[in-house]
């Protein structure tokens, strides 16, 4: 990966509230053309990194960059050159979706942006009501809206689906998509996991302000555990299986054996080949499960 796919990072950034550490030392890249899926539960420090990285927080240590410049001290350039979606949308009580786009327009530079209708439109947004009369779905929309002007080549997006029905979530999955295949990078920070997984090239997660791991959702569902289910036609002697790498709580009910897989089932599939099978069901695991697996051995550590 050249420094020039490289749109935004994270270099031991740091974040204290007095003595609150709520960001200790994260360092993280976010590159051209992918979407980034940034997990962790409220209060792991997701919101504030990405108010780090838009330069609306002074770093305590540590640095941010965005397109080549500082956050902090080169924020205004940066707000120009980013889309940003708060957590919390607040709206100018008194402007129209229209008019609030023409006001952002005006503040990054732009004439006009020909594509906000057809946006818009896919967003279901509703253009011409104050945004005090608009219900927290339509607010949402309308934010996004306003985050997606101009094509940025950066997104940061904090819960960006909170409170849309699921026919405008999926779009705005479209949307993301389309903008990524462009070359936007995107950076989603979210506690829905399984929004994550349908839209995310990476996932980096987060916890208590450290950053556990990051890695391709590839990868991810590559070393994924499936929980199996083999039923057989006489009960196998006991202990039959539980030397197999890769396999734990083996657990043998009479000629039901349950046990956890990871990585190459080849060994399993062998044990199981000298006896009669019946029935045979593999889960994998979802990216909740690998998740809430991964917060097991943090807390065991």
């Amino acid at each position: 990966m050249t420094d020039a796919a490289v749109v935004a990072s994270a270099e031991a950034l740091t974040k204290r509230y007095g003595r609150v550490l709520a960001l200790d030392r994260l360092t993280l890249e976010m590159r051209a053309g992918e979407v980034l899926g940034f997990l962790g539960p409220n209060g792991a420090g997701k919101t504030t990194t990405l108010r780090l990285l838009m330069g609306y927080l002074r770093p305590t240590a540590g640095s941010a960059r965005v397109l080549g410049l500082d956050a902090w001290t080169d924020r205004v350039a940066v707000h120009a050159r980013t889309g940003y979606l708060p957590g919390d949308v607040r709206l100018w009580p008194r402007l129209t979706a229209r008019e609030a786009v023409g006001h952002v327009a005006r503040l990054r530079g732009l004439d006009h942006d020909r594509g906000v209708p057809d946006l818009a439109k896919r967003l279901d947004v509703e253009l011409d009501r104050p945004f005090r009369e608009l219900s927290k779905g339509n607010r949402q929309k309308a934010g996004l809206l306003l985050a997606l002007l101009g094509d940025p080549r950066l997104l940061l997006l904090d819960e960006p689906t909170s409170g849309l029905d699921p026919l405008v979530q999926q779009e705005f999955h479209h949307i993301l998509r389309e903008r990524a295949e462009a070359g936007t990078a995107v950076m989603l920070s979210s506690h829905v996991l399984s929004e994550v997984e349908h839209v995310a090239d990476r996932v980096a997660i987060i916890r208590s302000g450290r950053l556990l791991m990051t890695e391709s959702l590839a990868s991810l569902r590559e070393n994924a555990r499936h929980t199996v289910e083999v039923r057989f036609a006489s009960p196998p002697p006991p202990g039959t299986f539980a030397s197999i790498p890769g396999i734990t709580d083996v657990r043998l009910d009479g000629p039901v054996l349950r046990c956890t897989m990871q990585g190459v089932v080849d060994p399993l599939v062998k044990a199981l080949a000298r006896y009669r099978v019946l029935d045979l069901n593999s889960h994998e695991a979802d990216l909740e499960e690998t998740f809430l697996a991964l917060y097991g051995q943090e807390d065991r550590r």
